[in-house]
């Protein structure tokens, strides 16, 4: 994938750093877009520089349609336009469903859903011209097959597939590639906060016995996102050790 530009959502941290860094080992330029932590985003250029790839950060809040916009057009008029886009951004904002707040319901899809809609659809008008493209959506398997506390979650990640299976349909005949990766219980700083007894009671539903790895997630993003994937599309690659079967 030498000289392919990436963009990554939500790449300054976690699977989104994994997965960045990952496309830069396969030779890709990568721009990680971030929400807030300006920080971390310049830690994870500095990583992919260091592979000797060029990378930027951008700054943007991906559920607002003009900031996905404006983010899209500078990661074009600094690196390029992109040839592979992976929607990773998401929040959470966990709660029981009878004691969820609208605004919270909201807030997750907004980020997780519209977010994905709206740097496709910024990014389709370059890939339609050329024939080619990747898009990669980090579903989840909460999306597949629920869980307790997470209904904002879980809409929002199997929303997301039903996105990802549309627009496959739609673009299949121009040569680009829309799939999604849903990854199960993963080392993130969202599990690191946990407390012992549900990070046991996680790791316990999971065949494999682990946790899986940022790298585990990086992993297939770059397959599909690779020439060896070109007869792939309207996928949902699971990665979660078996957690739902």
């Amino acid at each position: 994938m030498k000289g392919k530009i990436a963009l990554v959502t939500g790449g300054s941290r976690g699977i989104g750093r994994a997965i960045a860094l990952k496309l830069a080992e396969a030779g890709c330029d990568v721009a990680v877009l971030y929400a807030g932590r300006r920080d971390a985003a310049e830690e994870t250029v500095q990583q992919l520089q260091g592979l000797g790839v060029r990378a930027i950060c951008v700054q943007c809040d991906v559920s607002d349609e003009n900031q996905a916009a404006a983010a899209f057009k500078q990661v074009s008029d600094e690196l390029g336009l992109p040839d592979i886009l992976v929607n990773n951004a998401g929040i959470v904002r966990d709660c029981l469903a009878m004691r969820m707040s609208a605004e919270n319901f909201r807030a997750v899809l907004d980020t997780n859903l519209t977010g994905a809609f709206n740097m496709i659809h910024a990014c389709l008008p370059g890939f339609l011209r050329r024939r080619s493209g990747r898009i990669i959506n980090i579903s989840s398997v909460s999306g597949m097959m629920g869980n307790p506390g997470q209904a904002n979650y879980a809409s929002s990640k199997a929303g997301l597939i039903g996105l990802t299976k549309t627009i496959a349909r739609e673009v299949a005949s121009r040569g680009i590639t829309v799939n999604a990766v849903a990854p199960g219980f993963i080392e993130t700083d969202m599990t690191r906060s946990m407390n012992e007894a549900a990070l046991n009671a996680g790791v316990k539903q999971v065949p494999m016995g682990r946790m899986g790895r940022p790298e585990d997630v990086a992993n297939a993003v770059r397959f599909l996102a690779s020439d060896e994937a070109s007869y792939i599309t309207g996928c949902v690659l699971k990665v979660d050790g078996g957690m739902y079967i």
